[in-house]
């Protein structure tokens, strides 16, 4: 299916995440924190970043709006998956590029229907 790049500094959301996507057919890349992720991101080119927002250093809002201004990676869809769930967070992660928001956990079926509906957008 697809080649998805999770950006999420807790080992385990990184591994649910992980077997969800491994279940329905997508490969995955791991990174744990906004800086890395933005470099795996240039030199891997993912179909699709899944960005957590609480990292250490750089937050996922401010590596959503990197990875958008960046020509290498600006047509990458970024699906925000979050603890912070307030309709504020939400409306800030669209206005920096993202392309769609869950709230930690997210139910697999919805992730998953959330990737397929990012993934036949971008084309």
């Amino acid at each position: 299916m697809a080649r998805i790049l999770i950006i999420e500094d807790s080992p385990t959301d990184t591994a649910v995440l992980t077997q969800m996507l491994e279940r329905n057919g997508h490969q995955v890349l791991a990174s744990s924190s906004a800086e890395d992720g933005i470099e795996v991101c240039k030199r891997e080119l993912p179909d699709l970043v899944l960005m957590d927002v609480v990292l250490p250093g750089m937050n996922g809002f401010q590596a959503t709006r990197a990875l958008g201004r960046d020509s290498g990676t600006k047509a990458i869809p970024v699906l925000i998956v979050s603890t912070k769930g307030m309709e504020t967070d939400q409306a800030w992660g669209m206005r920096q590029g993202a392309k769609g928001y869950l709230v930690k956990p997210p139910k697999e079926e919805t992730l998953i229907g959330e990737i397929s509906r990012l993934l036949v957008a971008a084309g």
